[in-house]
């Protein structure tokens, strides 16, 4: 394995003020317990708006260069020509403060990508990089199908591990294809970097009757603990990436991984059992990247919607999901109705949803 820290620091959700703005002092907080633990993969991108910068407070300017390992990613979206991959590279150097990545991975390699990626030669810019001793290991995350991934890798022997998303829920999914992926993945000797093991938190927080699943067995245990032991369990997995929000989920990480025990066939059995109930809700499997946001022309907050609806249809209607949905569609930002149907959404949506529709589903639930 390229690293020894079996849990990743996911630095895509850090913790936030009501006006988007990153609460430094937690992040150094949430930093510290990290590195005390013995844990030191930190996962970062440039997409990850202020997340570099807050890294490097946090960790860079307070720890050895040497006690830690740091993955950031370079965005296909972000490239307009390929002087921009240098650019982007050098850029999110100087906000993480380093002279080297330890891991450096294109950011969401998926067809639509790809041709990016290929046409403007990032590829043997990673290894070019790599040779100058920039970054010590070349990877790519992934977010297409396991026939891809097995044409990348093949083409592509020269990287050094993946990042795929793999959690129980999605093991068999048709679309993101987690058992298939991890199965070419090894079939390459690739080590293995997991993102979404808890699937955006939907796996963190169930319906009583699911929960008790759990809860009968190990009262003690998080729902997320399970998702995270489970994907932890897999041969071939050197780092699970877990993106953590406040010091409350630090703790139960933490207290997942330092003394980390693979699951057994019983364990294994609930996972099965709560895998076919949650699957039986008619939710949307979105897991709250906000990539689709920024881009939106009419500011339609469009995870924190889809958190509403997928509420509502796993525990019932409630006021209190109609004022989340109110609340996150005030101050200019769109309702579900005020989509104009531009599909920039749906073009960089990594779990290829068809938001368009699906917004439709979320307007009849909330905007009659």
């Amino acid at each position: 394995m390229l690293s020894d820290s079996k849990l990743g620091f996911g630095l895509m959700r850090l913790p936030k003020d009501g006006d988007g703005n990153i609460l430094q002092e937690e992040v150094t907080r949430m930093v510290d317990a990290f590195m005390k633990s013995g844990m030191n993969y930190f996962d970062t991108a440039y997409a990850y708006g202020g997340s570099e910068a807050a890294m490097r407070k946090a960790l860079v300017e307070r720890y050895p260069r040497e006690s830690f390992t740091i993955a950031d990613k370079l965005p296909a979206w972000k490239l307009k020509s390929e002087e921009d991959v240098e650019r982007i590279f050098k850029e999110s150097m100087e906000l993480c403060g380093v002279d080297y990545f330890d891991f450096y991975l294109l950011h969401s390699v998926e067809e639509s990508h790809l041709p990016t990626y290929e046409n403007y030669h990032c590829f043997e810019f990673l290894q070019e990089m790599k040779r100058q001793g920039k970054i010590r290991y070349i990877g790519f995350s992934y977010h297409d199908n396991a026939r891809l991934l097995d044409q990348v890798l093949t083409k592509h022997p020269e990287m050094d591990f993946v990042q795929l998303q793999l959690n129980y829920l999605d093991w068999e999914n048709g679309v993101i294809q987690s058992r298939k992926n991890y199965e070419t993945a090894r079939k390459h000797n690739k080590p293995v970097v997991v993102m979404e093991p808890v699937k955006g938190g939907t796996l963190a927080a169930f319906p009583e009757d699911i929960e008790k699943i759990y809860k009968d067995y190990a009262p003690e245990k998080s729902a997320a603990s399970w998702a995270l032991r489970y994907i932890g369990s897999l041969e071939g997995v050197m780092t699970v990436l877990s993106g953590m929000s406040n010091e409350e989920q630090m703790r139960d990480n933490l207290d997942t991984f330092v003394n980390f025990r693979p699951m057994d066939e019983e364990e294994y059995g609930l996972v099965r059992q709560v895998t076919s109930k949650v699957l039986s809700f008619p939710t949307i499997p979105c897991t709250g990247c906000r990539y689709c946001v920024p881009g939106c022309p009419m500011k339609i907050q469009i995870p924190d919607l889809f958190t509403a609806y997928n509420s509502a249809k796993t525990y019932g209607s409630n006021r209190r999901y109609d004022t989340y949905y109110k609340n996150h569609t005030q101050g200019g930002n769109g309702t579900a109705s005020a989509c104009i149907g531009c599909g920039q959404c749906e073009g960089v949506c990594p779990q290829h949803l068809e938001i368009i529709s699906l917004l439709k589903q979320v307007s009849e639930e909330f905007d009659a």
